[in-house]
């Protein structure tokens, strides 16, 4: 359930019911919408417009605002890590990544993550909470406002699974693409799971218009159950089946998510049996080579292996691209980032 006391995850609505209490006019909703939403401002005495006994008793509804505690950049392409503290002391990470079509942004959904996928960082410290909708919106709030530069485009593919904070998700994306706000369409929306199957059907009947990614990683359930855990509980069928019908519910094409580990599933055969499973599912295949960590003895695939696997997958009929990597040069691999900091602060302790 959303903490009631959080301004910035309310709704117009919710703020109109809120101003109605708070013995003030329901105009006034908008007005401080726009300023959290669109002005992206941290306090109230930034909301000019508003009177002052009104911001006296909202000062009991503290504002979302990230703490940015450590920022990498790429010398190659731009591309920024941002490590953002919380208000009570946790750590997450953004990044931005530049295009030639716009701004992109990677945010995370939860401090930390339990879903025990073999080949993340993010997963090796466990779950601690899941982010609030403000929590959430604030990564692409601070980014826009420390770098002067509209975002275009959101992934929500940082640490933690977003729909294991399915609520929470669902909040963040009406106010970061309905009208208010920044305002970002929802086509310009892509939100990964490593796929729990339950939560992909309620998806399903909101009918949003993002792109739904799905982490794959494995042409069958054998070898999926070696490197996911979530894959012990829900089938590739049982999957495979959601996506389907995610696809006949919103008419969004889904994208199949690949990491290639060298030697585990890279070969022509994967390639072939993966192209059988998903064969006749409206989708595109990403694949991903695989950032080392070095928790895992995971290596990642070579460039020629890479190049085979898509041009496999293409003459079977299965579009495929390769993922750009941007940022190699700086802690790349989801979790990496904050995994150090957190290793470095409790070295100092």
């Amino acid at each position: 359930m959303m903490n009631m006391t959080d301004i910035k995850s309310m709704t117009i609505d919710e703020l109109k019911v809120l101003m109605t209490e708070l013995g003030d006019k329901p105009f006034r909703a908008k007005q401080i919408y726009s300023w959290l939403h669109e002005h992206l401002v941290t306090s109230y005495d930034e909301m000019t417009n508003l009177p002052k006994s009104l911001r006296e008793k909202l000062s009991a509804y503290p504002i979302t605002a990230l703490e940015a505690v450590d920022v990498q950049i790429s010398k190659i392409d731009g591309t920024r890590k941002y490590l953002f503290r919380l208000s009570d002391g946790n750590v997450i990470e953004s990044v931005l990544m530049r295009y030639k079509h716009g701004n992109s942004v990677c945010i995370s959904s939860q401090v930390g993550c339990r879903m025990g996928c073999r080949f993340c960082a993010s997963t090796i410290g466990g779950w601690t909470r899941n982010l609030l909708p403000s929590e959430m919106l604030d990564q692409i709030y601070r980014i826009q406002v420390l770098t002067g530069e509209r975002v275009s485009n959101v992934v929500v593919m940082g640490t933690g699974e977003p729909l294991d904070n399915y609520e929470n998700l669902l909040r963040f994306i009406h106010i970061l693409t309905e009208e208010g706000g920044i305002h970002i369409s929802q086509r310009n929306l892509t939100v990964s799971t490593c796929g729990l199957v339950p939560k992909i059907y309620e998806l399903a009947e909101e009918k949003l218009q993002m792109t739904l990614a799905i982490s794959l990683h494995a042409p069958n359930d054998a070898r999926r159950q070696e490197l996911m855990p979530i894959a012990k509980k829900y089938t590739m069928d049982e999957l495979l089946t959601a996506c389907r019908t995610y696809f006949e519910k919103t008419g969004r094409r889904i994208t199949f998510e690949y990491s290639l580990v060298a030697g585990v599933n890279d070969s022509d055969e994967d390639a072939r049996e993966l192209s059988e499973r998903i064969r006749g599912i409206n989708c595109h295949v990403n694949l991903i080579p695989v950032n080392p960590i070095k928790e895992r003895n995971f290596q990642r695939s070579t460039r020629e292996a890479v190049q085979n696997f898509k041009i496999k997958l293409e003459k079977c009929g299965i579009n495929g691209t390769i993922r750009r990597e941007m940022g190699s040069d700086i802690d790349g691999a989801c979790g990496q980032l904050r995994k150090s900091y957190i290793e470095k602060t409790e070295s100092e302790k």
